[in-house]
């Protein structure tokens, strides 16, 4: 079987081109090809398929076997996949999702794709939640990006314990389920400062949707401006909104190739 690995901003995915054939019990192939230690490696796997309504369609596995509904960065790298390798010569593509149709504009340089802005859709933001765990107290804002979220203002998202806090708030009763979690800072009205543990993944160096979701709620309390650039540990993303809709643009990257015997 041959895979492609790739990666937007250091969240790191397995692609396997299932446009003919699908895989067998893909979330176990998740698991095993996801190890850091004993398989490829990656956040997670995703399979291009043919698609439903648009030109194709997402399906993705976390690093622990759970599917997925949507991923920002991984979405930028379908839209390279798809064209670098000669799947489409569209530089506009819709791409069907667990979340939902989301649409792509292709940056191409010297023939191949370098950076990537999808239209994330409309963001929901709910009622700020009080809670307790691991002897602290947050105040929790849930976002839903087409996937949950739960977004927590910081002074300083690099001293938190993310590790040790992730799973706590990943999991808590007072959010309704399993939801990704972001500590985020807004240094000025321009610019955010994000970490994320993603559930089924952990901590990451970066997440699509976090980043639209943090950016959504810190302008529901006018922390900033409709335009910014939001710093994860992986890099750089440019999130606008533009109308209700938000958008995203940020790189996307081929590491290597190879086969699974």
């Amino acid at each position: 079987m041959r895979f492609t690995k790739m990666e937007g901003l250091g969240n790191d995915y397995i692609y396997l081109n299932c446009l003919d054939e699908l895989p067998e019990n893909l979330p176990g192939l998740a698991v095993r090809l996801s190890d850091r230690h004993f398989g490829v490696g990656a956040d997670g796997i995703i399979c291009i398929k043919p698609g439903r309504t648009g030109d194709f369609t997402m399906e993705m596995y976390n690093a622990d076997g759970s599917r997925g509904t949507m991923c920002g960065n991984g979405i930028r790298c379908v839209g390279k996949y798809v064209y670098d390798k000669g799947l489409t010569r569209k530089t506009c593509l819709a791409i069907d999702t667990g979340a939902g149709p989301r649409r792509l504009e292709l940056h191409v340089a010297d023939g191949a794709v370098d950076a990537v802005t999808v239209d994330m859709g409309t963001a929901r933001v709910g009622r700020a939640v009080t809670l307790e765990t691991a002897g602290e107290t947050f105040t929790v804002i849930p976002v839903e990006v087409g996937n949950p979220h739960g977004v927590i203002f910081c002074e300083d998202p690099g001293a938190v314990e993310l590790e040790r806090l992730g799973p706590a708030l990943e999991r808590h009763p007072a959010l309704g389920g399993r939801r990704n979690i972001e500590f985020i800072s807004c240094p000025d009205r321009e610019h955010l400062t994000v970490r994320v543990w993603e559930r089924g993944s952990g901590i990451t160096l970066a997440c699509g949707t976090g980043a639209c979701a943090c950016f959504a709620a810190a302008m529901g309390e006018n922390r900033c401006g409709t335009r910014v650039e939001a710093a994860l540990p992986g890099g750089v993303l440019t999130l606008e909104r533009r109308g209700e809709s938000l958008f995203m643009t940020g790189p996307a990257r081929t590491v290597f190739e190879g086969e699974v015997l």
